[in-house]
């Protein structure tokens, strides 16, 4: 009869030492979460946040507290805006890299490196990769792209490749549009990089946008050479589903 009680003693504290666990594995994962918050970059949290909340209509700053009598009392960071904080200073590191490589091998001049707050954007201008009016790689840009695709072959990133042209018409019969011409520009890179640098296909993405993005005015020669371009965008981890709409 003792073992017997004592058995069921035993049995009645299980789920009081569960509980408790649980409570201690979450006081745990609060306090690293501290920390890590503790060591960011403060401006890119700052921005990360404010563009989070604006992207889904919050306000973070100046509003009612929704705890009872905390008005004016300072709000707790958004957990979403530190991870893109933390995701958008490894990127920055990333890029830093980036550029020293290109610069070393002389392409500083030819490959152009944007942080943007979906990621890191490696930006070739049309004439580096391809003549005009084609979607085939010039033999010279291959070196390029070889480079480029050496090294992003250990990324696990998500890869967007984006075609853009300029405002003026294709009438072609291979492109019979600027949406065809952006596209076919964008799969060719990205066949590229599976075939030739060993990136993976399912991590890789295709986009053409055709004039409809530019980056500078079309009513100029020079501006329409700059939207003439094809972007490799290396996106934030946390964005792999989807990313914040373009401002």
């Amino acid at each position: 009869m003792p073992r017997l009680i004592q058995t069921e003693e035993r049995e009645r504290t299980q789920p009081w030492l569960t509980s408790y666990a649980d409570m201690v594995t979450l006081l745990w994962t609060f306090f690293i979460l501290l920390f890590s918050l503790s060591v960011l970059n403060a401006q890119k949290f700052e921005a990360a946040r404010r563009s989070y909340s604006s992207a889904v209509g919050v306000i973070l700053d100046g509003g009612a507290s929704i705890i009872p009598g905390g008005e004016g009392s300072t709000p707790l960071p958004d957990p979403l805006a530190a991870i893109a904080a933390m995701e958008l200073e490894q990127l920055q590191r990333m890029g830093e890299a980036f550029e020293r490589e290109l610069a070393g091998a002389g392409l500083g001049d030819r490959v152009a490196i944007e942080m943007q707050e979906r990621g890191l954007v490696i930006r070739f201008a049309d004439t580096v990769l391809f003549d005009l009016g084609s979607a085939d790689l010039r033999p010279e840009a291959e070196q390029v792209l070889l480079r480029v695709g050496n090294m992003l072959r250990d990324i696990e990133n998500p890869i967007r490749v984006e075609g853009h042209t300029d405002n003026w018409p294709i009438r072609t019969e291979k492109y019979p549009s600027n949406w065809e011409l952006s596209g076919g520009r964008a799969g060719t890179v990205v066949r590229f990089l599976i075939e030739r640098c060993g990136l993976k296909a399912e991590q890789l993405q295709v986009a053409g946008y055709a004039e409809f993005k530019p980056i500078d005015t079309n009513d100029t020669p020079e501006g329409r050479q700059r939207n003439r371009r094809v972007d490799i965008v290396i996106l934030r981890p946390s964005l792999a589903g989807g990313e914040p709409p373009v401002q």
